[in-house]
């Protein structure tokens, strides 16, 4: 009998988080956006030389993958994530801990929860300084059963 009330309270569980996967207020197209403009900030190298003084195209535009103070690439991103709603906010940084291993799919309310208690104006520059920032927002699509392999075959 125990049994029995386990299980159905474990399947009652899990169809409640799926009703909640459901609900995630932003968009797979913006979280794919996300996860390419991250891929190309940590493709960054250390700056080899801070000021050169040539033109980039003398240089074999070698500048463009360096990790400048003014680099396009954040302050798009930054720009981007900082125009989001709070609760796209939320639940970007919900599927980085997603995707970081730190719990599971059938765990996403409570995620979520936690990333809304933890939320503040930081967003943006909170995500930036996660290394692997993309892979962790890929893996979290992923456990929810979303990808972005349509919007990655549609970019490149």
């Amino acid at each position: 009998m125990t049994r029995v009330i386990h299980m159905r309270t474990t399947a009652r569980r899990l169809e409640t988080s799926a009703e909640d996967m459901e609900t995630l207020t932003i968009s797979r197209e913006k979280i794919c956006f996300i996860i390419i403009k991250a891929r190309e900030f940590d493709a960054k190298d250390s700056v080899t030389e801070p000021d050169p003084g040539s033109n980039p195209s003398d240089d074999g535009n070698a500048a463009i993958l360096e990790d400048h103070d003014d680099d396009p690439v954040v302050e798009e991103l930054t720009s981007f994530v900082n125009s989001l709603s709070e609760d796209e906010q939320i639940d970007l940084v919900a599927l980085t801990w997603l995707g970081r291993d730190d719990y599971t799919a059938t765990d996403w309310p409570e995620v979520r929860a936690e990333a809304a208690r933890a939320h503040n104006k930081r967003t943006a520059e909170y995500l930036l300084g996660t290394p692997l920032l993309g892979d962790f927002l890929e893996e979290g699509l992923s456990l929810l059963g979303r990808s972005c392999e349509e919007f990655e075959i549609d970019r490149l």
